[in-house]
């Protein structure tokens, strides 16, 4: 599939098309009509409030819209005009080459993956080794006339496949949220004329007009805009609009504006807020930023460090087997001639092998801790995921939501020196409460800010003349009140720093009026650089006096004002964000900010939360400049990256898992898509968009850290469970096979039945069914768990010849204390007893680093559970069954040594293991 590249690098992309003259690309007359007629309706709007609320007469709107309608009949009378005889060639591609191009480009679709067939899906569940494994193992199970087993195994298999399929399923799944997202139409110039085509026929090379509202159809560069403004938050995360304008003819783009950051090139899904445009189509469908998002998440899921462990797991046991059951088989057909009595042997020496009992253990285990997540506010989509919860030693987290309080609020109102002045606020106040426009996040902060202090503030006192209104060109808004308590009109103008300066004349200090000279103006600019750099997002507030009598005020009157003070917000840092950053740190974890905000805001949080940045904070900008081998050593060093696009963020995610990490990413936007597919671990929140929810694992009903904490300790508890199991059962089972190996080349016969070997093993594995409620040391949660098949590797070359000694014991006991050598079936239920003992009660000591029973105890039910078939086991001989299974009755002193025996193993066992843990800790 094809991957997702900027459609705009240092220079513009080239095409076929030329991009026209901006001469060429007039307005219709039809179309500048209806551009006259909306601003009109806006206008009308505004009005229309105002005088609903008794805050305007009517005739005074009647006047000042009067003027309005002039410059729309204007426009209108511009529509019986004749229309030119010949269009400019430029303006657009004829239909018959628009076609050609949609032969050739296909359909703008943002995601055209191939659809993948049922039977595809389940060929590829199939090929996993561990379901070969499982398939093969009951397929030997019925060839031993064991149906349960065989049915148990094979379920297990069918179940894993399932499961899957429907994972891989929900994948699809995501894409189609994106392409339902994209179901507009666009206006593109076809053979000269403005058409209404879907945004499926857009083709490169396309001409296609934008205007407030639209949809930008197709990755586009700009060849004509007016005041043009796109929110690309979809893409960047970034919630405030940003400007594009033309890029001259033949000129690059500026150093660092590449991709997303390019000024004269709009993409695909973002919205226009405001002004217009005329753009060149330069990509369409998959090759759009938008449609990479969506083949990336039509591709199939990178393997997890889960699937890694599992798979190498299954390719280390089935080495074992290779290795052992010939032998068995060999030795045991030249020994006593009955080849078909030693292949039946040979294939229930490969059962028990095998922990066959690790699919329901692991899903139990998973299934546990989803139950345990959700109490914790931590839902999980893909239970394999809860393991790789437990192993992330690397989380990548934007700083929205997450370190701050995803609000905006108002930290400081000071005056033109910089101290705090509440008359400031009172202003700010009144323009944003009396404003009748839409208000933004700003607006509702000192809204927030002015209410807490209405004993002070009272708007009542207050009415509204008029308002100039917010644009995009202007970047302020003025209102004009009445004071009732002293008749005296006042126009209070707030915005941009920059551009309040621009018309201000003068200022107010310390209750003083005085000139706005070069020096002030220094100081004041300085000021407001060193708020900037403190992370604040700054707004200048100015006033004047006008005339009470006027109801009809302009962008004209915005002059010659007197500069009050300044306006600093901020999302603030939550208040537990540094402390659960610590703990993260804790325990093993390192997270590193991910964001598509600009750098200073983000090294401001970061401060404030006392966060580590690392060597120093990357950009995009820097990150596009990298090479793969630069990129992956920045990733290890750095721990803030800022002003990313969505792929950016992929490529962390990918560089640090190169490296060995394993990557948890929480995002919850559009633009996080594409890493929360390629992490170990995805994790949104409940309050995310669909498409960002679909591709995590896990969802978070509560965009917190230390909820994420929660998830992280019970994610390690599980996953230690689950390798007690893999350790217990490995190392056991090895070392029983490694018994038989030895007792197969000098007994005269076989030194356990197969049905005892199914037996013994259907016994052990029953009493393993309690791990996942068994108890987790607190040293074990304290660092990222992830599968490290040496170590496990360890445990079954250094613990299996443990539990072989003491079954040559238990052979030496068998053979020379009761004479068993002419005696089979004493032989077998001897050490049937001793190796069914042995196995149970060793999963004590393996299942914990520490001293068993005295510094680490047991769950109950893995207690009491060992307890159950340890009396089963004991009991066997003496029950009806024990012909069944070819067992007889011990002679009575034979208890007491082999109580002897286990006791010796087992202290044994706990030196060995001491040793391993403490030479897996000093090469970790």
């Amino acid at each position: 599939m094809t991957q997702p590249t900027p459609p705009a690098t240092g220079q513009s992309p080239s095409h076929p098309a030329a991009a026209p003259a901006p001469e060429d690309l007039r307005l219709a007359p039809d179309t500048a009509f209806v551009k006259t007629l909306e601003h009109f309706v806006q206008k009308a709007d505004v009005f229309a409030a105002l005088a609903v609320k008794h805050k305007i007469e009517p005739y005074e709107a009647f006047q000042h819209l009067n003027a309005l309608w002039r410059e729309v009949a204007e426009s209108g009378e511009r529509l019986a005009e004749p229309a030119p005889a010949a269009q400019p060639a430029a303006l657009g591609l004829s239909t018959a080459e628009a076609r050609e191009r949609l032969a050739k480009y296909g359909p703008n679709q943002a995601a055209a993956a191939k659809r993948i067939t049922l039977a595809a899906r389940l060929l590829d569940a199939v090929k996993n080794p561990l379901v070969l494994l499982l398939f093969v193992l009951g397929s030997i199970s019925y060839a031993t006339d064991d149906v349960r087993s065989a049915v148990v195994i094979i379920g297990m298999a069918v179940l894993g496949v399932t499961l899957k399929v429907i994972q891989e399923a929900k994948a699809d799944t995501a894409a189609e949220e994106l392409r339902k997202m994209v179901h507009t139409t666009a206006t593109v110039l076809r053979d000269g004329q403005q058409t209404e085509i879907p945004m499926a026929q857009v083709v490169p090379g396309d001409m296609v007009l934008l205007a407030a509202g639209d949809m930008v159809p197709a990755d586009v560069q700009i060849v004509r805009a007016k005041d043009l403004h796109i929110n690309q938050a979809m893409l960047t995360g970034e919630a405030l609009p940003v400007e594009k304008t033309v890029r001259p003819a033949g000129e690059a783009a500026p150093e660092g504006e590449t991709g997303l950051g390019d000024p004269a090139m709009c993409f695909m899904g973002t919205n226009v807020v405001s002004g217009s445009a005329a753009a060149l189509v330069m990509a369409t469908g998959a090759r759009t930023y938008f449609g990479g998002i969506a083949a990336k998440l039509s591709q199939k899921r990178v393997e997890t460090d889960f699937d890694k462990g599992i798979k190498n797991f299954t390719m280390l046991m089935l080495r074992f087997m290779m290795i052992m059951v010939p032998f068995v088989f060999l030795i045991n057909g030249a020994t006593s001639g009955d080849w078909m009595g030693a292949f039946m042997f040979a294939l229930a020496v490969a059962v028990g092998l095998t922990p066959e009992m690790l699919p329901m253990v692991v899903t139990v285990c998973l299934s546990k801790g989803a139950l345990a997540m959700s109490k914790h506010k931590v839902i999980v989509k893909r239970l394999d995921a809860i393991q790789n919860f437990g192993a992330i030693d690397v989380l990548c987290t934007d700083k929205t939501g997450t370190l701050t309080q995803d609000k905006i609020i108002l930290e400081k109102y000071l005056d033109v020196a910089g101290r705090e002045d509440c008359s400031v606020l009172e202003y700010a106040y009144l323009n944003s409460k009396l404003q009748t426009g839409l208000r933004n996040a700003l607006d509702l902060a000192v809204i927030s800010s002015g209410d807490d202090a209405t004993s002070a503030i009272d708007p009542e006192h207050y009415e509204l003349l008029d308002e100039i209104p917010f644009d995009f060109m202007r970047r302020r808004l003025s209102v004009i009140v009445r004071d009732k308590r002293t008749g005296k009109a006042i126009l209070i103008c707030k915005g941009a720093a920059e551009e309040v300066f621009a018309q201000s004349r003068d200022c107010l200090q310390n209750g003083v009026v005085s000139a706005l000279d070069a020096e002030h103006r220094e100081t004041m600019q300085q000021l407001v650089h060193d708020l900037n750099d403190d992370g604040f997002r700054v707004v200048a507030l100015a006033y004047k006096e006008v005339d009470g009598q006027r109801h009809d005020f302009g962008v004209a009157d915005e002059a010659d004002l007197t500069l009050m003070g300044y306006l600093a917000f901020l999302d603030p840092p939550k208040d537990t964000a540094a402390d659960a950053l610590a703990t993260m740190l804790a325990h093993g974890i390192q997270p590193k900010i991910v964001t598509g905000d600009n750098a200073v805001i983000t090294a401001k949080i970061c401060r404030e939360v006392r966060f580590d940045a690392g060597d120093r904070i990357i950009t995009g900008d820097m990150v596009a400049a990298m090479s793969p081998t630069e990129l992956s050593e920045a990733v290890e060093s750095c721990h803030v990256f800022a002003k990313l696009d969505p792929m950016q963020k992929e490529a962390i995610v990918a560089a640090l898992r190169a490296r060995g990490h394993v990557v948890g990413f929480m995002g919850d936007g559009i633009n996080d898509a594409p890493a929360l597919r390629a992490a170990d671990v995805g994790i949104s929140v409940d309050s995310a968009v669909d498409v960002a929810k679909e591709s995590a694992d896990i969802i978070l009903l509560e965009k917190s850290l230390h909820v994420l904490e929660h998830g992280v300790v019970e994610g390690r508890k599980i996953f230690f469970n689950i390798t007690k199991y893999i350790r217990m059962g490995a190392s056991s089972n090895f070392g029983n096979m490694f018994s038989v190996l030895g007792a197969s080349a000098f007994l005269p016969f076989l030194p356990m039945l197969p049905i005892q070997i199914l037996v013994n093993n259907l016994m052990y594995d029953f009493s393993q069914t309690a791990i996942p409620t068994d108890n987790v040391d607190d040293d074990i949660v304290k660092a990222p768990r992830r599968w490290r098949i040496d170590d496990i590797r360890r445990y079954i070359v250094w613990l299996g010849p443990v539990s072989s000694i003491f079954d040559y014991v238990t052979f030496f006991i068998l053979l020379h204390v009761f004479h068993a050598w002419d005696n089979a079936a004493l032989f077998q239920t001897g050490w049937f007893i001793e190796s069914l003992l042995s196995q149970t009660l060793i999963v004590h000591v393996i299942r914990t680093d520490r001293i068993p029973f005295l510094q680490s105890r047991s769950s109950l039910a893995l207690g009491m559970t060992t307890l159950a078939i340890c009396a089963v086991g004991v009991w066997l001989p003496f029950s009806p069954l024990a012909a069944s299974f070819g067992l007889v009755v011990p002679p009575a002193h034979y208890w007491g040594l082999i109580a002897l025996v286990i006791f010796a193993y087992m202290c044994l066992a706990q030196i060995v293991k001491t040793w391993v843990v403490r030479r897996i800790a000093a090469e970790g």
